[in-house]
């Protein structure tokens, strides 16, 4: 039988889930909780809640995540895993402590979406062919990009079951923390505590034989080293970026330390992707959701370093930049006219 706050809790992550949210926040007011919707970009508050209800939720959520309940002067990071309606969610809740003395968490909530495949993922069949093609390679780095909640762990996950199934590949992933649990690899989670860092647990990966290393996000100068570490070895070797377009990877990557010469020893691709409403059937009234991909690769990739190593702008061909796309997508009639304008910073 399920305790009140367990229902709550519950409650609140079907009905965020049911709404096509991304992102909850629960954050601490002077007199309550306020808790907000995030979807596709936009946030947006749903309802209050008493402190003494507030604080027993977010309590619960900790616990889910195997977070230590008593600690609420320091950030903390986990996940668990839940079903609604039948499918498989995996949650990702951050924790913040504020000047109320209150913690703010943020609940990141992903879809089992790793049985879809690349091409019922993308927008358009040309990219989910190319995206498969290279992650067939033997060895380099493949870099994923875009803003939170366009689906790059989605897209990541899809490639590496692919790998897995299709290619017989042995893929190791090092992440923190895992945020989807898949039985076809082997997923590590670091753990600082137990002296599992990025750096200890890629050493012990090289001694696995791994085909393939999935470093969670590259977000500092050692984890962005450390993929570029990875793939000099002679391995493939796949991890996420925050950065506006795949142009804006390199420049990312060299603010990080990573010299342009490394880049290109070692970069395969950079895929920047966005997600858009689009009409896929003849008569559709709602629209489906579908990852535009921009992808830089073979010789535009390497023009693109040439360029940035030259301080020199770069420009995809308008064909394979994200505006390209969705023009042809409203040529075509799979995307609406009004979501081009939207797009358009001119308008």
């Amino acid at each position: 039988m399920q305790s009140i706050i367990e229902r709550r809790c519950v409650d609140l992550l079907h009905d965020a889930a049911k709404k096509g949210t991304t992102d909850i926040h629960i954050k601490p007011e002077p007199s309550c909780y306020t808790v907000s919707y995030r979807s596709f970009q936009n946030l947006r508050q749903v309802t209050q809640l008493p402190f003494d209800l507030g604080d027993r939720m977010i309590a619960y959520f900790k616990y889910l995540s195997l977070l230590d309940m008593s600690e609420k002067r320091k950030p903390q990071t986990g996940s668990f895993q839940l079903a609604i309606n039948d499918l498989s969610h995996y949650f990702r809740i951050s924790t913040l402590p504020s000047v109320l003395t209150k913690e703010s968490i943020v609940i990141r909530i992903m879809p089992d979406d790793t049985a879809q495949s690349i091409h019922q993922l993308a927008a358009f069949r040309d990219s989910a062919h190319l995206l498969e093609k290279l992650s067939e390679a033997s060895q380099g780095l493949i870099l994923f990009t875009g803003p939170t909640g366009c689906g790059k762990s989605t897209t990541l996950y899809s490639l590496l079951k692919h790998c897995a199934e299709k290619l017989n590949r042995n893929i190791i992933t090092l992440e923190d923390p895992v945020e989807r649990k898949n039985q076809a690899i082997l997923q590590i989670q670091v753990n600082e505590k137990a002296g599992l860092s990025y750096a200890t647990g890629l050493k012990a990966i090289l001694r696995h034989d791994p085909d393939i290393i999935m470093i969670g996000e590259i977000r500092d100068a050692e984890t962005a080293q450390i993929a570029v570490r990875a793939a000099l070895t002679g391995h493939l070797v796949f991890s996420t970026i925050h950065a506006r377009h795949s142009v804006g990877c390199l420049h990312r990557l060299y603010d990080l330390g990573i010299s342009f010469e490394e880049m290109a020893q070692t970069l395969i691709a950079v895929s920047a992707q966005k997600i858009i409403p689009m009409f896929s059937e003849i008569g559709q009234t709602e629209p489906c959701y579908r990852a535009l991909y921009e992808i830089l690769e073979g010789q535009r990739l390497e023009q693109a370093l040439s360029s940035a190593s030259d301080k020199k702008a770069y420009a995809l061909p308008s064909h394979l930049s994200f505006d390209g796309q969705v023009k042809e997508g409203v040529k075509i009639g799979a995307i609406e006219a009004s979501y081009a304008v939207k797009q358009d910073p001119s308008s």
